[in-house]
């Protein structure tokens, strides 16, 4: 057994992505994030969709095409589906982020 909340590391100089699980179509990591944001004009464009949640700490997510933030905080999870285009604007900078992300499709 293992738990989401161990083995977080205190120096993230990358935000750091685990895979959990990796079968026919889908996908799960748990991505660690500490005050890391998507570089500048940077825009995932995903061939699989995407359900991610927040487990811990805070996030704003922006979609290509919407000037609307998306502020999440634990337990708020949004699915993104494959091509449309997404970053991270902002993560806490004071404490770790977990999320987790299912890919599939």
């Amino acid at each position: 057994m293992k738990n989401l909340f161990f083995n977080i590391p205190d120096d993230l100089p990358d935000e750091l992505v685990e895979p959990l699980l990796d079968a026919d179509s889908v996908r799960i990591e748990r991505i660690i994030s500490h005050g890391h944001a998507s570089p500048e004009a940077f825009w995932y464009d995903q061939e699989q969709s995407e359900w991610v949640v927040v487990l811990s700490g805070a996030a704003r997510l922006r979609f290509a095409d919407d000037d609307e933030v998306l502020e999440m905080g634990p337990g708020d999870f949004v699915k993104i589906p494959s091509h449309k285009r997404h970053r991270v604007e902002w993560t806490t900078p004071d404490a770790p982020i977990v999320w987790l992300a299912v890919h599939y499709g």
